[in-house]
């Protein structure tokens, strides 16, 4: 008779992110010089595994955007590295890109503690996910999206399922070979498949980078197609230290091509708002006048400038 523990162990055996990398099996006798040779030549790997999920990645920014401009939210839900992943590209996206705190979390195994220090075994359930999908009173306006890097995380699991019950778009990224994928609740899997890690099991790593490449993915391009960069900078950030006022600054001054002291007493007109700032000083209007077109533009500074509305 096959335990619990043996069928644990039999599906664990069986995934790639478990397998052991031929690359590396005589790692513990290189120099430090080969070691770290051998780790960045496995890190090339990995952008170009994630560069076969962009049509995923795409279909999932079209879901997040839609949800975000109604109302909705994108909530993270992982454990262990993939976990904090999670909650590090949702903490980031208030200052970076000026978006209200809550818009996007992240959720991880064990709570707030489970960042700073592993709780084993806070992964191994999947009703914890689902009472934590439920305590952030996911609605079918929000996408929810899961990352374990072996895809099996029960946590993780829990809480996609849960979602999808609760009508949400869900998301789920995974470092497993697509045709692998069995997890019916998920409407979008991303999965780009980085082989096996040079320290066998060891998900920080290749697993953890890819990751983090399509968070960075998923929440940037959402922002620019929600109208919070010009060009290629960020004009929708948030004045919260004095990094970020010089900063704002610099916008200014980089867009427009005013003095450090012109672009000062513009963003004093528009109340710290750079947004505001740029439209005024490039179509050479009032700070009323900028913010409705603004408004009208849905925050899209390149077509308040040009008064180009829908």
């Amino acid at each position: 008779m096959t335990t619990d523990s043996q069928k644990l162990f039999a599906e664990i055996s069986k995934l790639s992110t478990e397998q052991r990398n031929p690359r590396s099996m005589d790692i513990d006798a290189r120099s430090t010089i080969e070691i770290l040779q051998i780790i960045n030549e496995d890190d090339k790997l990995v952008p170009l595994a994630v560069e076969k999920e962009i049509p995923w990645i795409a279909k999932a920014v079209d879901k997040i955007v839609e949800a975000l401009n109604n109302g909705g939210r994108l909530l993270y839900f992982g454990a262990g590295t993939s976990g904090r992943l999670g909650v590090l590209d949702a903490s980031e996206c208030p200052p970076t890109f000026g978006t209200p705190y809550g818009l996007i979390e992240g959720y991880m195994a064990g709570g707030k503690d489970a960042m700073y220090r592993a709780q084993e075994g806070a992964e191994d359930h999947e009703n914890h996910g689902a009472v934590d999908v439920m305590n952030a009173s996911v609605t079918a306006v929000d996408v929810v999206c899961g990352i374990a890097a072996s895809r099996r995380t029960p946590y993780v699991i829990g809480a996609v399922k849960k979602a999808k019950e609760l009508g949400a778009t869900t998301l789920f990224i995974t470092c497993t070979p697509r045709e692998t994928f069995n997890i019916e609740s998920v409407d979008i899997p991303i999965c780009p498949f980085v082989g096996p890690e040079v320290i066998m099991g060891s998900t920080r790593m290749k697993s953890g980078t890819a990751q983090k490449l399509v968070l960075n993915m998923l929440t940037t391009a959402s922002m620019i197609r929600m109208g919070k960069v010009y060009e290629n900078m960020m004009i929708d950030l948030q004045m919260t230290n004095k990094k970020l006022v010089e900063r704002s600054k610099r916008i200014v001054m980089t867009i427009t091509g005013l003095d450090y002291e012109e672009a000062t007493e513009y963003l004093e007109k528009s109340n710290g708002h750079v947004k505001t700032a740029l439209v005024m000083i490039r179509a050479g209007v009032t700070a009323e006048e900028a913010q409705e077109r603004l408004r009208k533009s849905d925050g899209f500074v390149r077509a308040a400038i040009e008064g180009k509305f829908d």
